[in-house]
């Protein structure tokens, strides 16, 4: 068995596709399918072959609601500080901050909930980031 990918139906396709370029991802491939009136965009970890996220945008606008009921998708990083403070700065909401230098969670545009973890072990704690207050769900 292998893991494939992990499918997210988005609103705005191309602000999501920023977002998980900031995240690191790059797109791998893309399909207008015109019958079905839909886009699917995969992303992975460049130099990974493993799963991917497929984003899926339906052409016919639609509201979507309850992207805390997806769950979450889950990342591990070099530098949890560094990747932090250069989502933060382009300004991707940081909903559980890493304060204890081992996990964080951000919001994607479709409110997607994205948890990162530090490589190895936990980074020693560093301000800002452990006195910062969650600024939202996670």
């Amino acid at each position: 068995m292998k893991f494939l990918h992990s499918m997210l139906r988005v609103a705005d396709p191309e602000r999501t596709v920023a977002f998980f370029q900031r995240l690191g991802l790059e797109e791998r491939r893309r399909i207008d399918n015109e019958a079905g009136r839909f886009t699917l965009i995969f992303l992975g970890v460049p130099g990974d072959q493993g799963g991917e996220v497929e984003l899926t945008h339906n052409w016919d606008p639609e509201e979507y609601r309850g992207g805390r009921n997806f769950g979450h998708l889950a990342y591990e990083v070099d530098d949890i500080y560094e990747s932090c403070r250069r989502l933060m700065e382009a300004g991707v909401t940081i909903n559980r901050p890493p304060r204890d230098g081992r996990m964080a969670f951000v919001r994607s545009p479709d409110n997607i909930s994205v948890e990162l973890l530090q490589k190895g072990g936990a980074m020693i704690p560093a301000e800002p980031w452990s006195s910062m207050p969650n600024t939202g769900e996670w």
